[in-house]
């Protein structure tokens, strides 16, 4: 049995599917991990949720922002787009939508050494309270007032951890971290604007990816995430990083964690046609395709 993590796949049906076959997934006896990210803005995004779905007992799924954009539209409190309408429009939508609220913000496997979320764990959190407030939040996320909370989460992030603050705001720290989060400053505030690589000027300004940032909690576990397009590949003794920018053009990418080392497996993805007209509009804290490092991204 191989188990492989894959970075955010944003409807790139065609080269997910020939990545799986790079790697010669067998979902009979193979795990994929996937960082979150499933849908939005490349064209399979429909088929890309009823694969996932076909072999669910296969698979573990962390959501990402526009995971959560998408149940959002479902419930119409987000505006659809081209690339999701199919989904809302299949006859097997509620089937996919419930599936996906059952999914997690955070996946923990002792045995393998590795826990997974979409944007990385809050440097507030060690993996005690990770676990807990990721927990919290799944079951917002199941309840029958899913619509109220979930309005309240489309509200502007919070961008520091306060246990006095009121039961939402905090609800909207944890999701803002587990899926939107990239850079901090030295207090462990979160910063929601810059979706550039890492720079050296931004780190004169005060601002470093949130796992460099000083006194972060200790994770004894090493964190798969995606979600920064921009930083791609990247890989130390704390953290691995899977978004390799498929949608733009980039690569997607898998890594076989089983082992003792880990094996990193790439293919080479072609923009969509429909995404060579960037989408202008865009979802909560996700930005334009940048034209240097230190411009905003998805």
């Amino acid at each position: 049995m191989a188990v492989w993590a894959i970075g955010d796949i944003q409807g790139c049906y065609k080269s997910f599917k020939e990545l799986l076959g790079k790697i010669n997934f067998d979902p009979e006896v193979d795990k994929l991990w996937i960082a979150g990210d499933l849908v939005n803005r490349g064209e399979g995004s429909l088929e890309t949720l009823e694969y996932l779905y076909s072999i669910k007992n296969s698979v573990e799924i962390i959501l990402g922002n526009h995971d959560i954009t998408l149940i959002a539209a479902h419930y119409g409190i987000k505006k659809s787009n081209p690339t999701i309408d199919p989904i809302l429009t299949s006859p097997n939508v509620s089937t996919l939508i419930n599936w996906l609220r059952g999914q997690k913000f955070l996946h923990v496997d002792y045995k393998l050494g590795f826990c997974m979320a979409h944007a990385g764990i809050s440097p507030e959190f060690d993996l005690g309270m990770a676990l807990k407030y990721s927990k919290r939040i799944e079951e917002k996320l199941q309840s029958d007032d899913i619509e109220v909370w979930l309005k309240a989460m489309f509200k502007h992030g919070i961008d520091r951890f306060n246990r006095e603050s009121s039961c939402i705001d905090i609800d909207r720290y944890i999701v803002s971290s587990f899926t939107r989060m990239r850079y901090c400053y030295g207090d462990h505030r979160l910063d929601f604007d810059q979706k550039g690589m890492p720079t050296d000027l931004l780190r004169e300004k005060g601002l470093k990816p949130w796992f460099e940032c000083s006194n972060r909690k200790d994770i004894d576990l090493k964190i798969i995430f995606g979600h920064w397009s921009t930083l791609g590949f990247y890989q130390d003794e704390h953290v691995l990083s899977l978004d390799t920018g498929c949608l733009w053009g980039g690569e997607l990418t898998a890594a076989r964690i089983d082992g003792d080392e880990v094996e990193i497996v790439s293919i080479d993805c072609k923009k969509d046609e429909d995404n060579e007209k960037e989408d202008e509009k865009t979802e909560e804290g996700e930005g334009k395709k940048p034209t240097s490092p230190d411009v905003p991204q998805t």
